[in-house]
């Protein structure tokens, strides 16, 4: 279960990344303008948007308050 579980948590980390990117770049904001807004430094936005890094649910709902989303939105992938 260990080397499962490492591995759906690195992909979950990866889509939750991506999802963040993707809304801060439809709202036409840099990264160190978001990160501003949710109270983290720039480069630990950069390490979730690249999925390199877990967060936690605090940042997680500053992040969704500074893109002006629903928090469970921020969890909805699509499949590619």
């Amino acid at each position: 279960m260990g080397k499962k579980q490492f591995s759906y948590d690195k992909i979950l980390c990866r889509h939750f990344g991506l999802k963040v990117a993707a809304l801060r770049k439809d709202k036409d904001l840099p990264q160190d303008e978001l990160a501003f807004m949710a109270g983290i430094s720039t480069s630990y936005l950069s390490a979730i948007e690249r999925g390199v890094t877990d967060t936690t649910i605090s940042t997680v709902k500053r992040i969704a308050k500074a893109l002006e989303v629903d928090l469970y939105e921020l969890f909805i992938f699509q499949n590619k």
